[in-house]
């Protein structure tokens, strides 16, 4: 899938996938994919909860090799 960006949040402890997505979505255009890579657990919650309140579209989730991947929709 094409991202416009990929948000690198790995290593991080909640909230800091969130802030950084939420930072990284404001440079983004209107329909553009965010692509965020991230190893906290509680990030697959966080995200697809975060997504759903901002009005953006998680478009998928993946894990590969304990690295969470997320393609969110700038809505």
């Amino acid at each position: 899938m094409d991202a416009a960006k990929v948000l690198d949040a790995k290593g991080l402890a909640c909230p800091m996938p969130i802030v950084k997505t939420k930072k990284a979505m404001e440079e983004l255009n209107i329909g553009d994919v965010l692509e965020v890579h991230a190893t906290d657990k509680g990030a697959k919650s966080d995200l697809a909860a975060w997504t759903k309140s901002s009005g953006h579209e998680l478009l998928k989730d993946t894990e590969e090799d304990d690295v969470l991947k997320f393609w969110i929709k700038k809505a």
